[in-house]
């Protein structure tokens, strides 16, 4: 038998890469068969990361869905919530501060703290009494998801076998994208509920039971070990927590600007046409809260696929073409949504969110590749960081070019076609599909 790849799967051709992984009972069918050369072990690390993820999009969900509700409860206009939206999104920020003390003290610990942040912060929102109390909580909570999910991204990229690295982020994202689902449904009920809006945030902090569970699951993974001890005997460079900032836009300007950019205009384009959405279909076509949860649960499900669905077409056919289809058909879904016929919306929200969900697995795929151990969660929240400020902005474009009590329909569709310079972003980008993670991150690929 073959010693083991360095990715701590097994070697091509040999027998354990012939096995495949048994299915548990929390991955659905519909998101495809687990490949070859993933292990049982692999399967379940993705699950339970997989969990704290759901919460995260759990906690999006309740700010997207319940839009309408939350701003009328603070008397504030359409308009007027697009740019509470943009600084809520500026709540990421303070991530990309912290996501290089996963680069020096372990991606674990800072993946278990983060949970406890992001927890907090979500029952925080829910006893906010006005509109600046709500955006300070959800700032704080915005800073710890991002954290979470980042490091959730870079322990499942580097412990799952190379070729199937897209495969295990993608099933990241798919049963992630299942916390928009859970948000649906109590979205559906948000005129029972004894508290309105409010009592959906206060299931935001069921992570905090399940902290036992996490730290004796969630292990720290093999790559940073070794990195790390190599540092403890003097074998790499600065040490500091702000080592991981100045190596990679030292050693990686190029891939560094292409980072950013290809994350900033798509999150552009495509954050307030997604974001919006319902307040748009409740305010504009009058439809009923149940309704939105119809549409987003059913219609929905068959969308978050594309998380699965793009990260194994990326491991097949490349980051680079899968990526350009993602970002480049998203304006054109967008478009239909806000400006074509109301029974025409459910049908589009398929391939809408499977572009949108895809397309998102696809930028945390290549920024995890693209950059070494020792950089790899700081790239990551670099990536983060410019999807933040791109998102905030085109919130804000939209509050901007929107009059007071008109729809935001047009602005939402000229914005989205903002993604397209990701797609040109993405073209320049060097191929990573199937190699190591050491291989990724060689210099004589960056151009």
């Amino acid at each position: 038998m073959q010693e083991p790849a360095p990715d701590g799967g097994s070697a091509p051709n040999s027998t354990d890469d012939q096995k495949r992984a048994s299915r548990p009972w929390w991955l659905p069918h519909f998101l495809g068969r687990i490949p070859l050369g993933v292990e049982d072990r692999h399967v379940a690390l993705v699950g339970v990361v997989a969990l704290a993820s759901l919460f995260e999009t759990y906690d999006m969900s309740m700010l997207t869905s319940a839009l309408k509700q939350i701003r009328e409860s603070f008397g504030l206009s359409q308009a007027e919530a697009s740019s509470l939206f943009a600084w809520i999104r500026l709540g990421a920020i303070p991530a990309f501060l912290v996501l290089p003390l996963a680069d020096r003290i372990g991606r674990r610990k800072v993946f278990l703290i983060a949970i406890v942040g992001m927890s907090i912060g979500t029952l925080a929102s829910a006893f906010a009494q006005t509109a600046l109390q709500f955006v300070l909580a959800q700032t704080v909570t915005r800073t710890f998801l991002v954290a979470s999910t980042a490091c959730a991204i870079v322990i499942v990229a580097e412990e799952v076998p190379a070729r199937n690295r897209g495969w295990g982020i993608g099933i990241l994202g798919a049963i992630g994208a299942f916390g928009f689902g859970l948000g649906a449904i109590l979205f559906a009920f948000i005129d029972d509920l004894p508290f309105g809006w409010r009592s959906m945030y206060l299931v935001g902090g069921i992570p905090l039971l399940l902290m036992p569970m996490f730290r004796r699951l969630v292990p720290e993974t093999q790559r940073f070990i070794e990195e790390h001890e190599a540092r403890l005997r003097g074998e790499r460079g600065d040490s500091g927590w702000i080592g991981p900032i100045l190596e990679m836009v030292r050693e990686y300007p190029g891939r560094s600007l292409a980072v950013a950019a290809m994350a900033f205009f798509f999150a552009t384009g495509s954050s307030p046409a997604f974001g919006l959405l319902a307040d748009f279909v409740q305010s504009t076509h009058d439809w009923e809260p149940s309704d939105y949860s119809i549409m987003a649960l059913v219609a929905g499900t068959f969308g978050v696929v594309g998380n699965s669905a793009m990260g194994w077409a990326a491991d097949r056919l490349g980051r680079r073409p899968v990526a350009m289809f993602g970002f480049g058909l998203f304006p054109l879904c967008s478009l239909t949504l806000y400006a074509g016929p109301e029974w025409a919306i459910p049908f589009v929200w398929v391939p809408f969110v499977f572009l949108l969900t895809g397309a998102n697995v696809l930028m945390r795929i290549v920024s995890t590749e693209l950059f070494p151990t020792s950089s790899r969660n700081t790239a990551l929240g670099w990536e983060t960081l410019m999807e933040t400020l791109g998102g905030a902005t085109g919130y804000a474009l939209v509050g901007a070019l929107t009059m007071t009590d008109a729809s935001i329909a047009p602005a939402a569709i000229g914005i989205s076609g903002l993604t397209l310079v990701s797609v040109f972003v993405v073209r320049l980008m060097p191929e990573t599909a199937g190699l190591e993670l050491e291989a990724t991150s060689q210099h004589q690929s960056d151009s």
